[in-house]
């Protein structure tokens, strides 16, 4: 399970994310490429609202190949080319986001690789290996008893 981190000793968030995400041990580690409001028909909406809500629906498909949540996601990425879109960008991401507050980082930029395009999201998602988190919860059991049998040898003296 990924643990968030907004230490006391610097300003909180003044967004939607967290500061930092730790990633337990032995997590499979997703690597999502920058998704754009390309629909699967090839069509782009025309507003930064439509862009976003597909782009947020192509990294949920990619997280879902991988057996993998939005809760998952441990960075988020944000391109939008006009800082005036960014009211509506965030009201899209928080529909699939939700109460999720991954690290993130938001930058505007010039363009992006084609004109008609106004944002592209790519993220970094972990989740914990089954057999990792039970590696963890076996080492939170209480450690077994020695029985008689199971005595440790005596070992030879050095001379």
């Amino acid at each position: 399970m990924t643990k968030l981190h907004n230490p006391s000793r610097i300003a909180p968030p003044i967004g939607t994310y967290s500061h930092g995400a730790e990633v337990p041990p032995n997590a499979r580690w997703l690597y999502v490429a920058g998704q754009i409001g390309l629909a699967k028909d090839g069509s782009v909406p025309a507003t930064i609202e439509g862009q976003t809500e597909v782009a947020w629906q192509n990294v949920a498909a990619v997280l879902a190949a991988a057996s993998m949540r939005v809760a998952d996601i441990v960075k988020v990425n944000q391109y939008l080319t006009r800082l005036d879109h960014f009211p509506g960008y965030a009201a899209a991401r928080a529909r699939h986001l939700g109460d999720h507050r991954p690290a993130s980082t938001l930058v505007v930029v010039s363009a992006l690789v084609k004109p008609e395009y106004l944002v592209e999201v790519e993220v970094v998602a972990a989740r914990a290996a089954p057999a990792a988190a039970a590696r963890v919860r076996e080492r939170a059991a209480p450690p077994a008893k020695r029985t008689a049998a199971r005595k440790p040898a005596k070992r030879a003296r050095r001379r």
